[in-house]
């Protein structure tokens, strides 16, 4: 059976979508031998870059506005890859605590998707969706009041993300 050229260059898209979803995590850069500009070439712009102490730098690249992760590839100060790691997820998020700073959690769990303001409150929430298991989709808004500092921490399940039952 002859497929039609539509068919045949559906098919191919398909599977540089998949390509591409595939390597969105880094997973194919080798530590100690890709160069930030690898990681660059393969994961895009990181969203937030940041300079640690020790000389290395933290590139976060996140999957908004739709996704559910942060990967976070730390880059030594030789320009070579040391590791990804992802950043929304069940141990990170619940090391959020009242009391931290926003700087803080910003280096934890990256940028937020978004951040919206209770001007009533006097507070600026920061918005994490994230995945807790494959089915399982969680949202986590971390509050700031104005000095920065976390006031209220509230996490939950994802009913709006979460894709509608076919067991009705």
């Amino acid at each position: 059976m002859e497929l039609s050229p539509q068919v045949r260059a559906s098919g191919f898209l398909a599977a540089l979508l998949l390509a591409g979803c595939a390597a969105f995590d880094g997973h194919t850069l080798a530590p100690g031998k890709a160069s930030a500009r690898n990681v660059t070439a393969l994961m895009g712009e990181p969203a937030l870059e940041l300079k640690r102490p020790n000389g290395d730098t933290w590139l976060y690249f996140t999957r908004y506005p739709f996704g559910r992760a942060t990967y976070v590839a730390t880059v030594g100060p030789d320009n070579l890859l040391r590791g990804i790691e992802q950043r929304l997820n069940y141990w990170n998020i619940y090391r959020v605590k009242a009391g931290m700073r926003a700087d803080e959690v910003r280096e934890l769990l990256g940028p937020p998707r978004e951040v919206m303001r209770l001007p009533r409150q006097q507070r600026d929430v920061w918005e994490y969706p994230w995945r807790h298991a494959v089915h399982e989709l969680r949202i986590l808004w971390v509050q700031f009041s104005d000095d920065g500092v976390v006031r209220e921490i509230i996490e939950v399940h994802d009913d709006e993300g979460q894709p509608e039952s076919t067991w009705d």
